[in-house]
């Protein structure tokens, strides 16, 4: 038998108070925080190990002990993330409808084109690196799994997610040029053709 706890349970049976707060308010602070970077282990420690170290069970020990540890940690952390909240609202304040218009185009538009066209940019910079020329694959390589070419190097372009795929029984007669999906762009592993 499955049995769901929620964290409003959970805080209950640990003693824990359930706070209230004001809808969207924990998004925009989850939002500032993660901009900020206010509660990294380098501002508040490594939690999920300084937990382990606790010997205790109780809440108000649980803080006692770890602000003997860290006494600064939530006011500067509190700091970071109200100096986030303070740009967050200058932002707020900018946004308007040609602003948000210009938002949307750019990410159903120009962000769906770039994240699922960006094969041709991988091979275009294999080339530059390699000194060669690229194309694209054509209909019957693609069927081969080959997306193109640098100089004579037929390549299959794949997200480094690929490598932890076991059972794939895909055979593919290219050297592989791995890509990673970063927040501002992506990292590509051309070290099979280079």
């Amino acid at each position: 038998m499955k049995v769901k706890i929620s964290f409003a349970q959970i805080k209950k049976y640990l003693g824990s108070p359930i706070e209230e707060f004001p809808k969207y308010s924990t998004q925009l602070m989850n939002l500032a925080n993660q901009n900020s970077q206010a509660t990294r282990p380098k501002m508040v420690g490594q939690l999920s190990e300084l937990i382990k170290e606790f010997k205790g069970n109780k809440l108000r020990e649980w803080e006692e002990w770890y602000l003997k540890r860290y006494p600064n940690a939530i006011e500067l952390a509190t700091n970071k993330v109200r100096e986030m909240i303070n740009q967050l609202q200058s932002s707020i304040k900018q946004i308007n409808e040609p602003l948000i218009k210009k938002w949307l185009k750019d990410l159903i538009i120009v962000k769906t084109f770039v994240g699922l066209k960006f094969q041709e940019a991988i091979l275009k910079k294999g080339a530059e690196l390699s000194k060669k020329d690229y194309r694209l694959a054509s209909a019957n390589e693609e069927s081969k799994g080959i997306d193109g070419f640098i100089g004579s190097i037929p390549v299959s372009i794949k997200p480094d997610t690929y490598k932890t795929k076991k059972n794939l029984s895909e055979i593919i007669e290219a050297k592989i040029i791995f890509y990673k999906k970063l927040k501002d762009g992506i990292e590509v592993d051309y070290s099979e053709i280079i």
